[in-house]
């Protein structure tokens, strides 16, 4: 478990802390302003479920059965059955990692004491992300309207002691086992909690807050990666000079030039074929212009990390439950906000991989290739070299190009017509999430290759940046040699990206990368 509690009150939470909680298991712990904002919620609910006036949520059935009272006798049982339907989900289970944050998030709204839950709910909520246990949650089941609802409900009905979960070892248990186990006794629902527990964007926002943490360390890799392949394809690096990028003033693509600079630093490659005799007057635009794709992507991943900042300070629930003491309907449970970014953020992943391919097939192909072998064989024609990695990335960049198509630009009524717009968030996070899989699958593949590339440049010596990454890979995959198993060195390199790895031994030269 993590060693830094995450304070969970009426304040946004950061993407840094939903990544501690979802995937280090980071404790986490209601502040005492979450509890006094909780309780005052609470004592609204209570005052006019008294009433005998409906009110939405709280004495009405829900969606198209809005219209029908609930007498306070079957209040009870109605929130069991709005749990109980609710959790529909079906397929295969969801990470681990999604399911903490989703709960994370659910607790933050349930914080911000604008939903109306009994304290005890959300400290059992609480309780149970602090005991490893994870309730089971299926792939399909949101429509990202109204909410996450499926994914949420099966949280819920975790709380109230149903239903699978895994437990901290990862076995699958009753959920009514693992809370004993735990000491946690199982929740009893009152007015309008089986509502304040499903109505939220918390999976797909989780998702894309997991999603923006990942991409913050593939972009800076996709750099790297492009910085190698200049490298050994003997290419130029005036393109990337400051006063040029200037001329086109978008803030990330003048950072991913200023990381191509550091990392081509010092060169003895690049030295080699400066100077009148260089006959070489532009490179292709895979090369030429990775600054201006790889910036691209980045622009597009802080206008993400805004949409995620402002989704992170909302309260979401339906209804709400306001300072005053009013209950009142809305609309912000719509997910198409965070919807869309899921789903622009799939694009430049796409369009990145689609780069690096071209790339990596540039060093495979002996007459674009600048005097290296055929594939990079040892022995060409006896030898395929590399010649099936760029396969490989090829069907991973033509999946990326059919998970880009939009999920948000879809919608299909439900609850007899009463929720007849979706957002379809949902699914945008879930293709993203094996977008970004992918990317870095095709990012190890160029480093790969570049490495070996660079490798057979010798004696001439690449930048003492791109030697440390080559370095770094290195101690888990041998360099240039006769054919071998090649899928597990490719697993190596995807490894050596997604953890940081290669990126660190970089900056072990430069200082920080941006």
């Amino acid at each position: 478990m993590g060693d830094a509690r995450v304070e969970v009150g009426p304040e946004p939470l950061t993407v840094d802390q939903v990544v501690a909680v979802a995937r280090h298991d980071a404790p986490v712990a209601l502040t005492d302003e979450a509890m006094k904002a909780i309780g005052a919620a609470r004592a609204h609910i209570e005052e006019l479920a008294a009433r005998s006036t409906p009110v939405y949520g709280v004495s009405t059935g829900f969606g198209a059965l809005a219209t029908r009272h609930i007498a306070p006798e079957m209040r009870a049982q109605l929130q069991l059955n709005i749990v109980r339907s609710h959790a529909a989900g079906s397929g295969p289970e969801v990470e681990r990692e999604v399911v903490r944050a989703l709960m994370l998030l659910r607790l933050r709204t349930l914080a911000s004491g604008r939903t109306g839950v009994q304290p005890v709910t959300a400290t059992t909520l609480a309780a149970v992300l602090n005991a490893g246990i994870t309730p089971v949650v299926h792939e399909h089941g949101s429509l990202g309207c109204s909410g996450d609802l499926a994914p949420l409900a099966h949280v819920a009905l975790t709380l109230i002691g149903e239903g699978p979960v895994r437990d901290a070892r990862g076995e699958r248990v009753p959920a009514a086992d693992a809370l004993a186990a735990a000491g946690i006794e199982p929740v009893t629902l009152g007015a309008k909690e089986g509502l304040a527990l499903l109505n939220g964007t918390d999976g797909m926002l989780g998702m894309l807050a997991l999603a923006i943490a990942d991409l913050r360390r593939l972009l800076t890799a996709a750099d790297l990666a492009a910085a190698m392949t200049v490298e050994a394809l003997l290419g130029t690096d005036r393109v990337f000079a400051a006063d040029l990028q200037e001329l086109r003033p978008h803030p990330g693509q003048a950072v991913s030039a200023a990381n191509l600079r550091a990392l081509l630093a010092e060169s003895e490659i690049m030295e080699s074929h400066r100077g009148p005799d260089c006959t070489r007057v532009q490179d292709a635009y895979s090369l030429r212009c990775s600054p201006q794709v790889n910036g691209a992507a980045r622009d597009t991943l802080a206008h993400a990390e805004l949409v995620a900042s402002r989704e992170l300070a909302a309260a979401i629930d339906n209804p709400v439950v306001l300072p005053d003491g009013r209950v009142e309907s809305n609309g912000n449970f719509h997910g198409a906000p965070v919807a869309y970014v899921l789903d622009f953020l799939a694009i430049p992943v796409a369009d990145l991989a689609s780069m690096s391919e071209r790339r990596t097939d540039r060093m495979l192909d002996r007459a674009r290739s600048a005097g290296l072998p055929a594939f990079l064989a040892d022995d060409p024609g006896v030898d395929s070299g590399h010649m099936i990695a760029q396969y490989t990335q090829a069907a991973i960049v033509a999946e990326l190009k059919r998970l880009a198509v939009p999920a948000s630009a879809d919608s299909i009524p439900s609850s007899a017509m009463q929720e007849d717009h979706v957002s379809m968030g949902w699914g945008a996070a879930r293709k993203l999430r094996v977008a970004v899989d992918r990317l870095a699958q095709v990012v190890g593949i160029e480093i790969l290759t570049a490495a070996r590339a660079l490798d057979l440049r010798r004696p001439l010596r690449p930048g003492p940046a791109t030697a440390a990454v080559v370095a770094a890979l290195r101690e888990h995959v041998e360099g240039p040699g006769p054919d071998r198993h090649l899928a597990p060195e490719i697993a190596a390199a995807t490894e050596l990206v997604r953890d940081g790895t290669l990126v660190a031994a970089a900056e072990a030269v430069t200082g920080p990368l941006s």
